[in-house]
């Protein structure tokens, strides 16, 4: 298969997941807590990356889309663990607030604000949530940009 179609599966790939990951919060109105936050920008990277490298056919980057998508499934397979109890995640918790109003209203919002907690699974399908799966989609990226690395084609 030629290299730079791999190179495009692997953007289209970090694509996919953040297409996912906005219909979800801004479709289905799944609010994103800091870690799913934190697992946006190494795939927006990886997506970067493929896109410099099919201007450029710089093929050496793809180390560099292999790391972001490496770092990125770290970051699920941590997030899946605190949503299961395996271990402590951040003890913060996010919210939407928007604070470019009064003090009263911003208080309200405050108050009125739902929690998005990191150790709250609110999205599952066959018992893995939406971290662990990010967690496994990425481990399978990282592989197609290790393959795009290793490969003698130039």
């Amino acid at each position: 298969m030629n290299i730079y179609r791999l190179v495009g599966i692997a953007t289209l790939g970090s694509i996919a997941v953040l297409c996912s990951a906005f219909f979800f919060e801004y479709v289905l109105g799944y609010s994103a807590c800091k870690m799913c936050i934190w697992q946006r920008w190494p795939h927006l990277l990886a997506v970067l990356i493929g896109l410099v490298i099919l201007a450029t056919r710089l093929k050496i980057l793809s180390i560099f889309g292999a790391l972001s998508t490496l770092t990125t499934a770290g970051i699920g397979f941590y997030h899946a663990g605190v949503e299961y109890r395996l271990w402590s995640g951040p003890s913060s918790c996010t919210s939407n607030i928007n604070t470019e109003i009064s003090a009263s209203d911003l208080l309200n919002q405050i108050l009125d604000a739902p929690i998005t907690r990191c150790d709250d699974v609110v999205w599952d399908l066959f018992g893995i949530s939406m971290a662990g799966w990010n967690g496994i989609l990425s481990l399978g990226l990282f592989g197609v940009w290790v393959v795009i690395f290793l490969s003698k084609q130039k």
